[in-house]
């Protein structure tokens, strides 16, 4: 019981550190762009009508997608201790296959230009 309570304790007390530097320190230097309540790069008081960069859009999309990937990546290990792992692996390789023909095709059609 004692060593539950020390290590509710301190839990606690290293929480609360970590919350008070977190108050404290962006507080030490304050600027215009910490102080922004948008970190999204446009002005929150002009109009909400700006037109924004379609090659922006599209590589927010591909992070997305790449995102998704490791998420239907993750269980991979323990695919491996199924009856059948070879059904895993033909999944993973179908996946990775298909996401590597789509961002060969984006590249080939200059997606991923950023700058013209």
């Amino acid at each position: 019981m004692n060593l539950i309570t020390f290590t509710i304790a301190m839990t606690a007390l290293i929480s609360l550190i970590l919350v008070l530097i977190a108050f404290w320190l962006p507080t030490i230097n304050p600027d215009t762009e910490k102080m922004s309540p948008y970190e999204c790069g446009f002005d929150p008081l002009g109009t909400a009508r700006l037109p924004f960069s379609m090659r922006f859009f599209l590589v927010a999309i591909l992070f997305l997608l790449f995102d998704l990937e490791i998420a239907l990546l993750l269980p991979l290990p323990w695919g491996d201790q199924l009856n059948s792992p070879l059904t895993t692996i033909l999944w993973t390789t179908t996946i990775l296959i298909l996401l590597a023909l789509g961002l060969i095709y984006e590249w080939l059609q200059g997606g991923l230009e950023w700058a013209e």
